[in-house]
């Protein structure tokens, strides 16, 4: 995240001015923060629902004395993005098999987003969600779920989390989003992430890929030879 200033956006159903920090859901991807993109095509899609637009909010985040961490960098893998996830997020542990992956990942994986003031990684929406629960039941291998971060361009977020980002948060204003426009886009950007996800899912070659038993099985690290082809790109 190079330079001393980076332009951020957040879809809302209203104008947001004033972010306030200490205010939201801690349940979300990254805990309590204030949830941007560095894409405003995408902030418009998030900005709506199925019944109404909202706004396109822009920002000037001023990163001067900002610690950043960023999970799609080299320096993390996918199962460090999931082992944060698994913190935050509610998954449905269901069988066996997935909650003794969650302890593991949790004590193998954990990554200390909250000494942070910013993260950056990818955003967990429907289709996202569904591949790491999918991959922690062990339907699906591990380069399947790397693979599935790609698809679809479903989004990449950018969330201030201490009252220090907040405080160098620049609003620049806000602009209406068309529901009509932006909501069968991110319909569609779902939709073409889950299908392409599908259609790889018929290869034969997934067979051979490691998937979350071999991974207990074999209590992988986080300096295993395997994972270091499968960082968050």
């Amino acid at each position: 995240m190079a330079g001393k200033n980076l332009m951020l956006y957040h879809g809302s159903s209203v104008a947001v001015g004033n972010p306030v920090w200490g205010l939201g859901n801690p349940k979300n991807d990254y805990g309590l923060g204030f949830y941007c993109t560095p894409h405003k095509e995408l902030a418009c899609e998030w900005a709506c629902s199925e019944i109404a637009g909202g706004y396109v909010n822009s920002y000037r985040l001023h990163l001067a004395g900002l610690s950043v961490l960023n999970l799609t960098s080299g320096d993390y893998t996918i199962l460090h993005w999931l082992a944060v996830l698994l913190r935050n997020r509610t998954f449905r542990l269901s069988g066996d098999v997935a909650p003794l992956a969650r302890g593991y990942l949790l004590q193998t994986f954990s990554v200390p987003v909250e000494e942070y003031d910013v993260v950056r990684g990818y955003r967990a929406d429907d289709s996202y969600f569904s591949f790491a629960d999918a991959f922690l039941k062990g339907a699906i291998s591990l380069p399947q779920l790397e693979r599935a971060m790609t698809l679809g361009n479903l989004g990449e977020q950018v969330v201030p989390r201490s009252e220090r980002a907040f405080e160098q948060l620049e609003f620049l204003g806000a602009d209406a989003v068309d529901q009509g426009v932006y909501y069968p886009r991110r319909k569609a950007r779902d939709r073409a992430a889950r299908e392409a996800f599908a259609k790889g899912r018929s290869c034969a070659a997934v067979l051979a890929e490691p998937r979350i038993f071999d991974i207990l099985r074999e209590e992988w690290s986080e300096d295993d030879a395997r994972l270091q082809r499968m960082v968050l790109r």
